[in-house]
């Protein structure tokens, strides 16, 4: 049970280190106005981003806050200059990982 465990857990390091060196990324969205459930994309072509990403999270990194513009022109930069491979329903875990802050409180 011992091997099992540990040949999976090779694996899935494996996969992950995998997909960063070929430029996957996880991009996710918030519910906001434009996109009132939120989405999670799986993205390449983006290498400057973060394995697990948002506008949210950039906007903060790049400006030091976060604004609707900012967010706007962020997820239309990500949809226009990579390659989305699939399109997933919101992750609120998924946000949470990506380092965006959290404005709800």
């Amino acid at each position: 049970m011992k091997n099992i465990f540990y040949a999976m857990s090779v694996a899935v390091v494996i996969a992950v280190v995998g997909a960063w060196i070929a430029g996957v990324r996880i991009v996710v969205i918030q519910p906001i106005g434009a996109i009132p459930d939120g989405v999670t994309i799986v993205v390449s072509g983006l290498p400057a981003l973060h394995i697990i990403d948002s506008p949210d999270a950039i906007c903060q990194r790049n400006q030091g806050g976060v604004s609707l513009l900012c967010r706007g022109i962020t997820a239309g930069r990500i949809a226009k200059e990579g390659h989305v491979i699939a399109r997933l329903p919101y992750s609120g875990m998924l946000f949470s990982l990506s380092g965006a802050p959290d404005l709800e409180r």
